[in-house]
């Protein structure tokens, strides 16, 4: 594992039980993201390619209740170690796994959708590109990803120190024009796009998408 990557790795280790407890129920709070996850969960299922999605970067599991509720069968994947132990506690009956977006562990067109929910703007722009046709290579043709990333101008920042716990990292974040662009190029349609802008509740607008495999 390179240094960059151990450096994520380490640090969301250290944040998950932060995270565990700061994301407990937040998804019941947040309107947007409960439409744009059920737009997703509506198009998996009616793609008739299967109900069974993996959430990449999954952190501490916090989206497999809701996919369930949904109609799907979900099964999630994070690159620290840390992450993977919290979410086998606190969801327990799903399967959750240590893994990297850029070689990820399915077989060739086996899902019939995927999440990338704030987790592929931790990606170099050359690693971006790895993971987007890593993405494209285990979606089947007609399924779909959903993603959600924090909206900006593509510039290289250093994430974690809000949080005070002493870990810091490397993230980016994204235009909607270089989310676009990346799924086109990797096999994707874009069938929906949207953002919430800047707030007192949300200080960075938030952009999502939702595209269907070529």
């Amino acid at each position: 594992m390179d240094a960059r990557t151990q450096e994520l790795s380490d640090a969301h280790d250290v944040l998950a039980e932060f995270y565990a407890e700061r994301l407990a129920g937040a998804l019941e709070q947040m309107p947007v993201e409960q439409a744009v996850l059920g737009l997703f969960a509506r198009l998996v299922r009616e793609s008739g390619l299967g109900v069974e999605v993996a959430d990449i970067g999954c952190g501490t599991g916090r989206l497999a209740p809701f996919l369930t509720a949904h109609g799907l069968s979900p099964r999630g994947l994070d690159l620290s170690p840390e992450m993977i132990t919290v979410a086998r506690r606190d969801q327990p009956g799903f399967t959750f796994e240590q893994g990297d977006v850029r070689a990820l562990p399915y077989a060739d067109a086996s899902l019939g959708g995927a999440l990338g929910w704030y987790s592929l703007m931790y990606l170099t722009p050359d690693d971006r590109a790895v993971a987007f046709g890593e993405l494209a290579r285990v979606v089947k043709p007609g399924g779909h990803l959903a993603m959600a990333y924090k909206m900006g101008d593509d510039s290289q920042r250093r994430g974690g120190r809000t949080v005070n716990l002493g870990v810091e990292f490397d993230i980016w974040w994204h235009s909607a024009d270089e989310v676009a662009g990346r799924l086109d190029a990797a096999g994707f349609e874009v069938e929906f796009a949207g953002r919430v802008p800047q707030s007192e509740e949300w200080p960075q607008p938030q952009g999502y998408a939702v595209a269907r495999r070529r």
